[in-house]
């Protein structure tokens, strides 16, 4: 049987991809200098160079123009499997974030997503269930210095947080200064990374061209972070079907992405699912799965906020 145009075509741009990198590894191999790594990413006609000293830190990156390749979007799990429900409004009560946790232990969800200030208690009312703590890091703006990121990480790591989303240094983005948001990201990760946990990377989508979702997203990559996401939220604009299809396409199979911001129902949240999101970030998260007819949990996890156990860690 003959294979669809669909299949072929994604062949075809796989194979361009892997051709188009060794070239341009062969190409940058002499100029490597001693004791430096260098890594290579190609997508969308962009083309970012990270070199790494042998502690790892990044020494330089940069980005320039290329050719296009494709990604592959990975298989659909369970919905509310992938949902980080989230409450990061300033006003958030620590009864308000009980109740997040209580409905988020009653669905499965993958975590719950809060400010750093409340994670201790998220950790303290998740004990013991399948649900992880995930905080944001830098903060809806991004700007705050490396250091203080890394420092925020480490904090909130060590008070029960098991997943951090960081948010990038846009104006440095922005100004095409990659080196400092390589080492913003990279700092991050060594520290997340330590603790056996995992980083994501907000770009806030609704701030940059398409030229540069893709610079961050393979600055993202290339740093080592575990997804990257679209948007905080607080910027005006959220995940859409191009940003994640873009993403996808950019950082390829082995790099999660995550769609946040914007996700108000199911049919937002499977549009995105199949755009190639893994991950969801929604406030909305009990609305999206109550309209797919979500089984209800065992009758142990159905009790009030406040029956919920309170000790140290997430798991």
């Amino acid at each position: 049987m003959s294979p669809d145009l669909k299949t072929v075509e994604s062949l075809v741009e796989i194979i361009t991809r892997e051709v188009l990198l060794a070239m341009v590894e062969q190409e940058d191999k002499s100029q490597n200098p001693a004791g430096e790594t260098c890594l290579v990413e190609v997508s969308n006609g962009v083309k970012v160079k990270t070199c790494f000293n042998n502690a790892g830190h990044v020494v330089s990156a940069g980005a320039e123009r290329l050719t296009s390749t494709i990604g592959v979007i990975p298989q659909d799990t369970s919905l509310a499997g992938m949902i980080d429900h989230t409450l990061l409004k300033p006003d958030a009560t620590p009864d308000k974030i009980a109740q997040l946790c209580f409905e988020a232990r009653k669905y499965h969800f993958a975590s719950v997503c809060v400010n750093p200030t409340h994670v201790k208690l998220c950790a303290d009312l998740l004990r013991d269930s399948d649900v992880k703590v995930c905080t944001v890091i830098g903060f809806p703006l991004g700007a705050t210095s490396a250091e203080v990121k890394a420092f925020e990480a480490r904090n909130a790591l060590d008070n029960g947080a098991t997943e951090i989303d960081m948010v990038i240094n846009i104006g440095a983005l922005k100004a095409g200064e990659s080196e400092t948001v390589a080492k913003d990201i990279r700092g991050v990760v060594e520290t997340v990374h330590a603790a056996g946990s995992l980083v994501k990377v907000i770009i806030e989508t609704a701030l940059l061209t398409d030229e540069e979702k893709v610079i961050a997203c393979l600055l993202a990559k290339e740093a080592g972070a575990d997804f990257v996401k679209t948007s905080t939220g607080f910027s005006g604009g959220g995940a859409t079907v191009h940003d994640i299809a873009l993403m996808r396409k950019t950082v390829g199979p082995t790099v999660g992405v995550k769609a946040s911001g914007g996700v108000h129902s199911r049919e937002d949240a499977e549009a995105l699912v199949a755009a190639g999101a893994t991950r969801i970030g929604a406030s909305a998260g009990v609305k999206i799965i109550q309209a797919g007819g979500a089984a209800q949990s065992s009758p142990s996890e159905t009790s009030s906020p406040a029956a919920a156990p309170a000790s140290s860690k997430a798991y």
